[in-house]
């Protein structure tokens, strides 16, 4: 018997060395792999509500803006092809996803009205930051930017994502030779990059894209919480090396931090994690020929006072939850 607790005990501590060593290679990782750069302005003014009020800096949930480019040089520069809001309220009870369609017209401060994503190509993230501010009178905590290339990454560290296409696509448009089926599809990376890539044979082009990119965002986050996932070192290890090779996050944001928002969510479940397009009302073009989506004013103070209050989950029944 003392024999066999001996063993025991063995067993426990070479378990133990190794989770911690699992643990010290994976901080290792995202310390070595996760670049801090200035992407939050260098000088935050208070941001004000419609009613004149100072807007609440904590207690009210944390806004992180995500950012996505393409890197195929396809000749639009500077220019971000993902601008996704997400919000995670003070409870962590849910995630709402809103993504900024980059055409969306608007006033970029000290530029006038322009395409959104035409303040990334003007000041980067920071101006960006600061025309979302305005538009939706909130305040930005965070900013994580990313690439396409980790998308591909990432979905085959997971062994794939299973993703809800609303529109089906023949693999005849930019986003390559991938057929996409309406319904669920099982992606892997090669397959999820085209998916979110494609847009030239949507019915809505950019706007329709913009909800496959969520609906992919979600498979991805889904897939990463599964105990599928977090009961594999080595799918873990690859995860986490794949999420945090290209990643950028704000000057304020620490890898402790990041650690406390990862188990905060820890719970979270397929369908607590919903999205959205901003809202626009319709489609134009500027006295210079350019294709513009009109923002809905009067729905778009709607969403910043949610934002504002922390109240999403009553914002209405916009969000979709494939």
């Amino acid at each position: 018997m003392k024999r066999a607790l001996i063993v025991l005990g063995m067993l426990v501590l070479v378990v133990a060395v190794a989770v911690a060593g699992f643990v010290g290679y994976l901080g290792y990782t995202v310390n070595d792999n996760i670049t801090q750069e200035a992407l939050l302005p260098e000088v935050r003014p208070p941001v004000t509500a419609p009613d004149g009020q100072p807007v609440a800096e904590t207690g009210t949930g944390t806004n992180f803006l995500v950012v996505g480019a393409d890197n195929r040089g396809d000749g639009e520069g500077g220019r971000s092809d993902v601008i996704v809001l997400i919000h995670v309220p003070e409870d962590p009870s849910s995630i709402q996803m809103i993504h900024f369609p980059r055409d969306l017209y608007v006033d970029i401060p000290g530029h006038g009205k322009n395409k959104i994503n035409a303040s990334y190509a003007f000041g980067g993230e920071p101006l960006l930051v600061q025309t979302m501010e305005n538009l939706l009178k909130v305040r930005i905590h965070h900013v994580a930017r990313t690439d396409f290339d980790g998308f591909e990454k990432m979905t085959d560290a997971v062994g794939g994502v299973r993703v809800y296409a609303e529109e089906g696509s023949d693999g005849s448009g930019n986003g390559g030779p991938v057929v996409i089926r309406k319904g669920w599809n099982e992606l892997n990376g090669e397959e999820a990059l085209a998916f979110v890539r494609e847009r030239y044979t949507l019915s809505e082009g950019d706007i329709s894209r913009g909800r496959r990119q969520l609906a992919f965002i979600k498979a991805l986050l889904l897939k990463a919480i599964s105990g599928e996932t977090v009961t594999n070192p080595l799918t873990v290890a690859k995860f986490t090396d794949a999420a945090t090779e290209n990643l950028v996050v704000d000057q304020d944001l620490s890898i402790g931090a990041m650690r406390d928002y990862a188990l905060s969510l820890r719970d979270i479940r397929a369908g607590d994690v919903v999205f959205a397009t901003a809202p626009f009302s319709g489609f134009g073009t500027t006295s210079g020929g350019a294709s513009i989506d009109i923002v809905d004013e009067a729905a778009m103070a709607e969403l910043g006072e949610a934002l504002r209050t922390d109240t999403m989950d009553e914002y209405g029944d916009v969000f979709v939850t494939p």
